[in-house]
């Protein structure tokens, strides 16, 4: 369906379609997270800067740009794995507040480097492309991202099926429990902090190619927000949650961009608008949907084909 739709759409609706794929890549990660570890991460889009950056830079140092998105979810798992040894023994608030001083800290570093085009940000990031074909439109970078979805569907629905994935089910309901019944709750916490990292980085990377220039400005707090967010709103700990909630909220952001910039209207309003429907969407969903949208709707048809048999 989504291959279709990346056939069919207008150019002028495909970018909207293809930042939707990239973020719902983010999401599932987000879900995982969040979902089954139990852990809160208020800076994942640092690790979409990651991406972006590694995939972003090894092709304008001319390496080929298929190595490049290859490299970036690597890289930006590496760097989970090294911040995550230390940031995970963190909880709660403490852990979401040390995830965002992380995309903070990496942020400014990355302004203050030359290498990584410093506050200017790195130009001239080629098409991506593999030996002499090239993406040169949108419709190309849809099929592209959708495909990378996919990939990141698979692997997270592997995951989860996996015996691995059945120690994180345990973990998600009681890491007292789950230790006990041989989890090693510590490795398993950084394994999937690692892994929403590299679907986070294949992202950034992905973005990188496709709007050729990235700077800090290019990956805000906002935006780490938006994906936890979208998982929440979505469904914590499910992979279609994910991808509603990603769903839902590009197009909720899309209509708010068009009435922030209507004529009349203050140049901070798109970001203002942003924040408080961010706000109540996050109220709402723990108020009236705590379980997210996806475990609402599966649950609310469950109950109707018990009273129908």
């Amino acid at each position: 369906m989504t291959m279709a739709l990346a056939a069919t759409l207008d150019e002028g609706r495909l970018s909207v379609f293809i930042l939707l794929g990239l973020a719902a890549m983010v999401t599932v990660g987000v879900s995982l997270l969040m979902g089954y570890a139990g852990q809160v991460s208020l800076g994942q889009a640092a690790f979409y800067a990651v991406g972006g950056y590694t995939a972003g830079l090894m092709s304008v140092h001319g390496l080929p740009p298929v190595l490049g998105l290859a490299a970036a979810p690597l890289v930006a798992a590496l760097f989970a794995v090294v911040i995550g040894i230390p940031l995970l023994r963190l909880r709660g608030h403490h852990l979401a507040f040390a995830t965002l001083a992380t995309q903070l800290i990496l942020l400014s570093l990355a302004g203050e480097l030359e290498f990584l085009g410093g506050s200017i940000g790195l130009q001239g990031i080629p098409r991506f492309g593999a030996g002499p074909l090239e993406l040169g439109g949108d419709r190309g970078y849809a099929f592209l991202t959708w495909a990378a979805v996919a990939v990141v569907v698979l692997v997270a629905r592997n995951v989860i099926e996996s015996r691995a994935g059945r120690g994180l089910r345990a973990l998600a309901t009681s890491e007292i429990a789950a230790e006990s019944a041989g989890v090693a709750v510590g490795r398993a916490k950084l394994a999937v902090f690692a892994l929403s990292a590299a679907f986070a980085g294949l992202a950034g990377g992905i973005y990188a190619f496709y709007v050729g220039y990235i700077a800090p400005g290019s990956f805000p707090v906002l935006l780490s927000i938006e994906y936890v967010v979208m998982a929440v709103v979505g469904g914590l700990g499910t992979i279609w949650g994910a991808l509603a909630g990603a769903t839902a909220i590009v197009l909720l952001v899309q209509l708010l961009n068009n009435i922030g910039t209507m004529e009349g209207m203050p140049s901070y309003a798109p970001s203002v608008l942003s924040y408080a429907v961010y706000s109540i969407l996050l109220i709402a969903a723990v108020l009236f949907l705590p379980g997210g949208l996806v475990p609402a709707v599966r649950d609310r048809l469950a109950a109707r084909g018990t009273k129908a048999a």
